[in-house]
């Protein structure tokens, strides 16, 4: 991590396709046609938190043994205190609950982080970034919702943009660097949006599993944060 009183934005913009989008009776073979990703995002739902149904942990540690690209778990749980801390156990490099469904924020992502994982905290479009500013300094990375969390396939809200440049502003004067992913809605358009306000890390589903070369999507969609970042 950097060093003095402001951190770096990351250097490079980063890739993380969601497998919500991916076909789940060959999820194997589609985790294999995303070799340049740099993450894999896992999007867990209860059915309490959002209104959606998907996987839990014995699938999460299925996916741990079918690939070496680091996973990225997005919580969309009630209770996360008492759930998010068995994906860090299960070798999940980053593990990201909602503030809304956390009764304790700062002893959850200490959690999180003693057993080996990054801490991300999520915000959905409607939750205001600043009163969590003061904890940023438990987190690895902060998430903005950029559609209302439980499906695929929604179209990017830009309400959340002003929100994503004041988190911008606030990382910058962080005094170790934290990732500002977005998710929602992400293709080739509104990845240039998010990047121009501040983005640094992407989810996006459709347009990488719905694409005829999912890698070559994600190599595209990569190189336009990048051009958008100048």
């Amino acid at each position: 991590m950097a060093e003095g009183p402001h951190a770096p934005r990351l250097h490079s913009p980063r890739l993380h396709p969601s497998i919500l989008s991916a076909d789940f009776a060959r999820l194997a073979e589609e985790l294999a046609r995303i070799p340049s990703a740099d993450a894999v995002h896992v999007d867990v739902m209860d059915n309490h938190f959002v209104p959606n149904l998907t996987l839990g942990l014995p699938v999460v540690q299925a996916i741990r043994a079918a690939t070496a690209l680091p996973l990225d778990i997005h919580l969309m749980i009630a209770d996360a205190d008492r759930w998010a801390p068995d994906y860090a156990e299960a070798g999940a490099e980053s593990v990201t609950f909602h503030a809304e469904a956390s009764g304790a924020p700062v002893r959850l992502a200490r959690e999180l982080r003693a057993r080996g994982s990054r801490a991300g905290m999520a915000l959905k479009p409607a939750t205001p970034v600043e009163p969590y500013l003061d904890m940023l300094p438990e987190l690895d990375m902060l998430l903005l919702m950029t559609v209302e969390p439980g499906f695929g396939g929604q179209a990017f809200l830009d309400v959340v943009l002003p929100k994503i440049r004041r988190a911008r502003a606030a990382l910058d004067g962080a005094a170790t660097p934290l990732a500002l992913q977005v998710d929602g809605g992400v293709n080739r358009d509104t990845i240039e949006r998010a990047a121009e306000a501040g983005a640094d890390t992407f989810v996006a589903g459709s347009a990488v599993f719905g694409a005829d070369d999912p890698d070559a999507a994600v190599v595209a969609l990569r190189d336009a944060a990048r051009h958008a970042c100048g």
